[in-house]
């Protein structure tokens, strides 16, 4: 395989006259098609002075234009940098600010906002209006490529920093490339794929995972604005493969559509970004035929494990390291291995582990072990034969009277409770114990359970330590754009 994404992903498509992305609208954008759009994003990039190294930051809508506008990043050699449209400009002065970019893309809207920035700015919209997609149209389509290594950076991606600052994770091509060949092969995928694409694309998962490994393959994209049920409804029987967050898969379970004859074509339904409940997974393969299969990763190392494409897909855990990925389950405080059983933090080592924190070598130190393990915050346990289960991050992680309380362990038990949606079990300060157990517990719509109901189903199941001391029934959990609950806005809400 090549050794950068634009010689592996790209330049392959050159005179490949298949359809790449059908958009929203009807339109069609072949890959040649695409290979043409990128050389002309590049030319306006090289006209706004952007050179190798360089960041380009985008904060703009879910259009193919977006999508070309990676792949310019990548020939001219710059480091592309995407963020939450939703961010605000409070938020995108720090990510501004520590990356530097030599180039901002955003909505047309936000231009005046945007200038207040010391950095080139072009707008890209919904309509194609927008500066830079106006200056593409009048470019050439041909682009000579920046050379570029395998370690050199190729993308940006500030982590969601729920506790202290967000972190730039510098991923090189190699980062990308390893990854998104492990997935091409492990779900194996094809040019005879189409791909449901209703992800936003300022993450990993839509990004990386979906479009990478779509562009790989040669796969046929079905390129959706945002989720929308009832268009993922239609496009179901022409399309085999979803790739998605839970709450597109408990939406499409309360729609009565949702059977097996509209998933006949499908061969692959993935989760990912958030946990999956053992329900969900039970009840959507009721329904469908299908067992969804999750996978675990994270911005600093895109995609670490997988349930089997081939083999049983078990809920509650994510299956296995991916080829050339070591997973250890250690002792977080001396890095020790641990024997199979054993929950401890997770740590990982492979092509797919990000290079460092942007401006921030003492984190960079803290985290990635000179061996080359990343200790990835999260909290584990693997089977005998290799299988990883997540029980939560450890910063979510309970003591109370000196012992280590999962919440894993205790929503689990409540969320088997007949009427319970979900349930996010976390930790706030106590006096005597250092912290006490609370649940926030969501109920389903017409369920009448009380506080009480709750306690006392999970009183002969969990040691005593372990018992949430308030169950607070609520109507949503507080989420990211990419569904993780934010236990971090419970305690902050609770926590006195």
């Amino acid at each position: 395989m090549t050794n950068t994404l634009y010689d592996a992903l790209i330049a392959p498509h050159a005179t490949n006259t298949n359809n790449f992305l059908i958009c929203d609208d009807g339109s069609t954008i072949t890959y040649a098609g695409f290979v043409r759009r990128v050389a002309q994003l590049a030319n306006v990039l090289k006209d706004a002075g952007v050179q190798a190294g360089d960041r380009i930051v985008v904060q703009a809508p879910k259009t193919a234009d977006t999508i070309a506008l990676y792949g310019a990043a990548v020939q001219t050699g710059a480091v592309y940098l995407p963020l939450n449209t939703a961010y605000t400009q409070s938020e995108l002065s720090y990510f501004i600010g520590d990356s530097g970019p030599r180039v901002i893309v955003c909505d047309a809207k936000d231009t005046a906002m945007m200038q207040a920035f010391d950095a080139k700015v072009l707008t890209l919209d919904m309509t194609g209006t927008g500066t830079l997609s106006l200056a593409a149209n009048a470019a050439s389509d041909q682009c000579a490529t920046c050379p570029r290594g395998p370690d050199d950076l190729a993308a940006l991606l500030y982590t969601s920093g729920t506790t202290g600052r967000s972190k730039g994770a510098m991923l090189s091509h190699k980062n990308l490339l390893s990854n998104a060949a492990s997935l091409t092969d492990l779900w194996q995928i094809t040019d005879q794929d189409r791909l449901i694409h209703a992800l936003p694309i300022f993450h990993t998962h839509g990004l990386f995972v979906a479009m990478n490994t779509s562009l790989l393959a040669g796969a046929q994209v079905r390129f959706m604005a945002a989720f929308n049920q009832d268009s993922v409804i239609e496009e179901l029987p022409k399309s085999t493969m979803l790739m998605g967050v839970p709450t597109f898969y408990t939406r499409l379970l309360d729609d009565p559509r949702m059977d097996k004859a509209l998933c006949a074509k499908m061969r692959l339904f993935v989760s990912g970004s958030a946990p999956l409940l053992a329900e969900t997974h039970t009840a959507f393969h009721d329904r469908t035929g299908h067992h969804i299969l999750e996978r675990y990763g994270m911005t600093e190392t895109n995609m670490i494990t997988s349930n089997p494409f081939d083999g049983a897909r078990i809920a509650g855990t994510v299956g296995y390291p991916l080829p050339g990925t070591e997973v250890e389950i250690t002792n977080a405080q001396t890095g020790e291995p641990l024997p199979s059983g054993e929950i401890g933090m997770i740590e990982v080592r492979g092509d797919n582990v990000f290079q460092g924190y942007w401006n921030m070598p003492e984190k960079t130190a803290e985290e990635l072990r000179t061996t080359g393990f990343f200790m990835t915050g999260d909290l584990g346990i693997k089977s005998a034969d290799g299988r990883v289960s997540i029980v939560g991050r450890q910063k979510d992680l309970i003591i109370s009277g000196g012992y280590n309380i999962y919440p894993k362990e205790i929503e689990d038990v409540i969320n088997d409770i007949d009427g319970v949606v979900e349930s996010a079990v976390f930790g706030v300060p106590h006096p005597d114990f250092g912290e006490s157990v609370l649940a926030a517990v969501i109920l389903e719509k017409g369920a009448d359970i009380a506080p009480e109901t709750i306690a006392a189903h999970v009183e002969p199941l969990l040691a005593r330590f372990k018992h949430p001391r308030k169950y607070i029934l609520r109507d949503a959990l507080p989420r990211n754009t990419m569904g993780k609950v934010q236990k971090n806005v419970l305690r902050d809400e609770f926590s006195s």
